[in-house]
């Protein structure tokens, strides 16, 4: 693991220039930050619970943005993108390292991108102990009930998806559970060199670099696990596997963008689902600046 602080491990991807440059921050506030924004032709912003702040330093160009690349694969930037289909990097620690630019396609695939235009470094932090509170109301005689966790974009619901991935591998609160994470993008685990960067407990199998639906069937079948958990369903094929999932007896954890629970209706996979009574328990998360307040209800 990482012992780093969580935002030098991130960091460490940047040219020497620009890590100077946020480093005059200063560590107390940096400890806050999430993200990290490099767009050609303008200076370094930070993403904090406060919101994006613009870092100073000299504009972003294209040399500054190829080595962040370069830094983060350990390879040539041309070579590097030539492996970026999904358009981000896991780095050792768990953070991520996503790319924009202009996208090649091959027979309808994309395979590459060229001519880098911004890049995000995303922070990845554990948060040990954040899903205790609600154990009790997501939990029957030591079994999960299978729960949908329902946020905007940034209020952590892949935050708090990991800790109860962690919580129910590890036994707390109610005997281990075998937990199976299909980590599409490597933000759940973080997955580097087979380790996951980010602690999911000792009873947690992880698979990542493939589809949820795939994962679910591989996991169901070669695991028996009897949670598993996947991170933002988007797809009718993965709510479909979800289904299937649940109809083998497993629970299930699974995260969604939204509001409310009234977003969940306009969505025609997860109307399915909760018309299906796949889903047993709903957690709503609101985030205001670093406050977060979390909130359960009973769907079947």
């Amino acid at each position: 693991m990482d012992e780093r602080r969580p935002w030098e491990g991130a960091a460490a991807v940047l040219p020497g220039l620009l890590r100077a440059v946020l480093g005059a921050v200063g560590a107390d506030k940096l400890d806050g930050l999430e993200e990290l924004r490099l767009r050609r032709g303008f200076p370094m912003t930070a993403v904090l619970p406060e919101g994006e702040i613009e870092v100073g330093g000299p504009p972003v160009g294209e040399e500054e943005l190829r080595r962040v690349v370069e830094n983060a694969t350990q390879s040539s930037a041309h070579t590097a993108l030539d492996r970026v289909s999904q358009g981000s990097v896991t780095l050792r620690g768990g953070h991520r390292v996503g790319l924009c630019g202009t996208v090649v396609k091959k027979d309808g695939r994309i395979v590459t991108l060229r001519e880098l235009s911004s890049v995000s470094i995303r922070v990845a932090r554990a948060a040990e102990g954040l899903s205790r509170p609600l154990l009790p109301e997501l939990t029957q005689e030591g079994r999960l009930l299978s729960t949908l966790i329902l946020a905007p974009p940034g209020a952590g619901k892949t935050t708090l998806l990991r800790d109860l991935v962690r919580a129910l591998s590890d036994g707390d609160g109610g005997p281990p559970q075998r937990v199976a994470a299909v980590d599409e993008r490597g933000e759940i685990a973080a997955l580097w060199r087979g380790e996951p960067q980010l602690y999911v407990g000792r009873h947690t199998d992880v698979l990542d670099g493939c589809s949820k639906a795939e994962g679910l069937s591989i996991l169901i079948r070669g695991m028996n696990p009897q949670v598993a958990a996947v991170d933002e369903i988007t797809r009718s094929e993965d709510a479909e596997a979800v289904a299937e999932a649940a109809g083998c007896g497993t629970a299930l954890l699974a995260t969604a963008h939204g509001a409310g629970p009234e977003d969940l209706e306009r969505r025609p996979a997860y109307r399915e689902l909760l018309a299906a009574g796949v889903f047993r328990r709903l957690v709503v998360l609101e985030r205001r600046g670093r406050t977060r307040t979390m909130r359960t209800e009973v769907l079947s």
